[in-house]
């Protein structure tokens, strides 16, 4: 776009489309109506360039045109430049300097989705719910995604001061914070009583080696009897589509694992698992949260819809649709919304999650009742699910569960610093009936 406006002067650029070829009717008079509106797009940018109180560069009318178009679809659509082109690819990439923090906004306000685990976000205490109100002092209010994400961004060894309104809480409080190298290392694992505990942070471009490697070291670390496998993706914003593939083929001998489908119902990508689960057929648990969100819900879809994992812990946040970055200059990119996914079963998880087939609350946070969860559904412009919504069924039946009555001051108490992953570990310990010997290895 910024090269062809180079190229033809702006009503030339009208005059041009005008001249392709019309082969129907109906085509032609598709593009006239086309072309009228192009025709109001240029007769605008004339007179905002010729007549605004204060002379504007086209490339920033043009730039403007360009988020604001995007501005009308999904919250997932963007377009990147210089410094927002960097921030798309060193995400992706899996390392940047900042905070560690996924957030989203919401009616003008920065809204926390999730803290990356072992970040500055992540040992300061900010939860998932969190607004965040002021960047050092200053009012973010109305502040862009990108810009609020700025932001927070910055040189390794800097300070940052948030301030927090979390919902439940009485006033606000400042968090004081130290910007790190966010060197995101996407899995870790460790041994808990022969059960083997795979922590998958996020979906970049070595999570599905990894997470081969943490299951052969899970496997030599017990002599090659582990009673099982849990696969942690609690607060993973999600991340490449292949590598999702890559996870969920490992604990899966056959069968699909995630169906792309776009705009055309005939436009359909399936991808299969190869042959070889490196989980021998053992019991998986996978743990999910309000904040497991994309290639997390493909896994824990993928599992599911198999019958390979029981799914636990909370609704996932739903978000079921695929972005594709398309490079349009050295330093530009489109992120452009170009299909949605769909479990092995068929199932839309957009806007509407995973369900987890045992609900468990996180009763180790003692704001867990009162901090609202941010999800897919609660974006402004999110792309309705073909499926419907579904209810949170985990926030609304949790409370009466005489299994989940216990405060966070009384699991302390017991030595529990983390229920849900507790419960998982017990359950399935339960599934592989009677242990020898408990043992324990350091986390990798």
């Amino acid at each position: 776009m910024k090269r062809l406006a180079k190229l033809l002067p702006p009503l030339a650029l009208v005059g041009a489309l005008a001249l392709l070829p019309v082969t129907t009717s109906s085509v032609a008079a598709a593009d006239a109506d086309t072309y009228r509106e192009l025709e109001t797009f240029m007769s605008v940018f004339e007179r905002v360039r010729a007549n605004y109180v204060d002379k504007v560069d086209d490339h920033t009318l043009i730039k403007g045109a360009i988020d604001g178009m995007l501005n009308a679809l999904d919250p997932h659509s963007s377009y990147a430049e210089a410094s927002d082109f960097t921030q798309l690819k060193t995400t992706t990439d899996g390392n940047y300097g900042g905070l560690g923090l996924s957030v989203s906004t919401e009616d003008g306000t920065v809204k926390v989705i999730a803290p990356t685990e072992d970040t500055p976000a992540d040992r300061a205490g900010i939860k998932a719910g969190d607004y965040i109100t002021h960047i050092d002092g200053k009012f973010i209010y109305g502040y862009t995604l990108d810009e609020a994400v700025e932001q927070m961004r910055g040189a390794p060894g800097t300070s940052v001061k948030l301030t927090i309104v979390r919902p439940g809480r009485d006033a606000p409080f400042d968090v004081a914070l130290v910007r790190e190298r966010i060197e995101l290392k996407p899995v870790k694992w460790k041994v808990q009583d022969r059960v083997g505990i795979i922590n998958i942070n996020g979906f970049s471009a070595q999570t599905g080696a990894m997470t081969r490697e943490a299951l052969l070291g899970i496997d030599k670390a017990v002599g090659g009897r582990p009673l099982g496998y849990i696969i942690d993706l609690r607060s993973n914003p999600g991340g490449l589509l292949d590598q999702a593939i890559e996870v969920s083929d490992a604990f899966l001998e056959q069968g699909e694992i995630v169906s792309e489908r776009g705009r055309d119902p005939r436009d359909i990508d399936r991808f299969y698992a190869k042959p070889g689960d490196m989980a021998h057929g053992l019991p998986v648990i996978v743990l999910v949260d309000a904040g497991s969100a994309s290639a997390s819900e493909i896994v824990a879809g993928a599992l599911q819809d198999h019958r390979r994992a029981l799914v636990m812990g909370e609704r996932s946040f739903g978000k079921g649709s695929v972005q594709t970055v398309l490079q349009t200059g050295p330093q530009s990119a489109l992120r452009l919304t170009t299909a949605r996914y769909y479990t092995p079963s068929g199932r839309s998880v957009q806007a509407g999650g995973i369900d987890p087939d045992i609900p468990v609350p996180q009763l180790s946070d003692e704001d867990y009742k009162k901090r609202p969860r941010l999800r897919e559904a609660d974006l402004r412009r999110h792309i309705i699910s073909q499926s419907g919504v579904k209810d949170d069924v985990l926030e609304s039946d949790s409370a009466t569960d005489p299994r989940f009555t216990a405060t966070a001051a009384q699991l302390e108490k017991r030595g529990i610093k983390d229920f849900q992953l507790d419960y998982a570990i017990k359950t399935l310990t339960r599934l592989s009936g009677p242990a020898p010997a408990k043992t324990r290895v350091a986390a990798r």
